[in-house]
This record gives C-alpha cells, structure tokens and sequence, in this order.
C-alpha cells in the first residue's frame, strides 16, 4: 500500500528530474530531451498537422524507435502555405505512399545539431547535401545566422527553432513544407 508520503515523494522526483532537463518550448509546450520525437511533438500545438500526418501515413512507430534521427518539422503555418486541399487530400488513405514520402523527406538519418551543421557549411563550400530518409536529397546553406533547407524543387525553408533535442534524434522547426520530386 502506498501512502501519501510514498506519492508526493514519488511525484516529487519527477518532478525534480523533469525539472532538471534543459527543455526548448516549441507550440507552446516544453520538450523533453527524454522523451522521444513523437511523445514530444504530440504536445506542440504548432505540430498538430504534422502529428496527424504521421499518423496517417503509419509512421509513429518508425519516428519512436531509436534512431537517431534529425527531423526538419514543419508547423502548421507551413502546411498552410501548400495550396489549398493539399494537405486533405495528402491525408486520404489512398495517398498514403505520398504522404510518407513528403513526411521521410523531412528526414534524416543520425543527430545532426545546427552548429555542427553551420560548422560544417562554414570550413566547406557554403553548403552540405543530406540524404534524406526518403530516398532524395536535401541541401542545408547558412543565410546569415540562420539555416535554411532547399528541396529538390527549389522550395526553401528556414529554420526557426534549432536544436530540440530527443531521446532518440533532434527537431529543427522549420516554416515551410519541403517537397521531394
């Protein structure tokens, strides 16, 4: 039997122990470098788009495992952008493959950080071609300060969060939909 004691000691370090990790706030919630892509991404109310495309497209378990992974996440003011009834006719389960492939081209295999990455561009050429979970390319340039994503068609997104950290990766939030060919 566990006594009240036993509960607020108990609740109590967690509480200590979540408290103790250094947390980006992302759509208005704490991430937790704990706690992995999915169990965090859930909690943003800028990532709702992004959570139920996942979803949608089966990729929960694959973004939950160990990775790790480096996801360039979009925001729902960047689906947004896409032209209108793109994102619903992304989520009809006959465009499944589709969407997958639009959702595995935001990422990339290993933990990549915004500074070893604008480390990298700076001592090379002024930018770094990443291969991308879905099979095509990716092209990450400094503009200015900032890390900017070029997709094979041209498209541009900028990061606006770096560096939320996860158990199993990084998130880097980005402002618009990146799209293969």
């Amino acid at each position: 039997m566990m006594t009240a004691a036993g509960i607020f000691f108990s609740t109590g370090t967690f509480a200590q122990a979540s408290a103790k990790e250094k947390t980006v706030e992302v759509g208005g919630a704490p991430m937790y470098p704990s706690k992995d892509i999915v169990a965090n991404a859930v909690n943003s109310k800028d990532h709702t788009t992004l959570v139920a495309a996942v979803k949608a497209a089966g990729l929960v378990s694959t973004l939950q495992s160990a990775g790790p992974f480096t996801v360039f996440a979009p925001t729902n003011a960047a689906f947004n952008l896409l032209p209108d009834g793109t994102v619903a006719n992304l989520l009809k389960s006959e465009n499944k493959a589709t969407l997958t492939k639009v959702l595995t081209y935001h990422v990339v295999a290993g933990k990549l950080t915004a500074m070893d990455k604008a480390k990298r561009i700076k001592e090379g050429k002024g930018a770094a071609t990443l291969a991308t979970m879905a099979g095509d390319s990716i092209t990450v340039s400094m503009v200015g300060e900032n890390l900017a994503i070029k997709d094979e068609n041209g498209g541009t997104a900028c990061v606006t969060i770096k560096d939320v950290n996860q158990s199993n990766g990084v998130i880097h939030v980005v402002d618009h939909v990146l799209l293969p060919k």
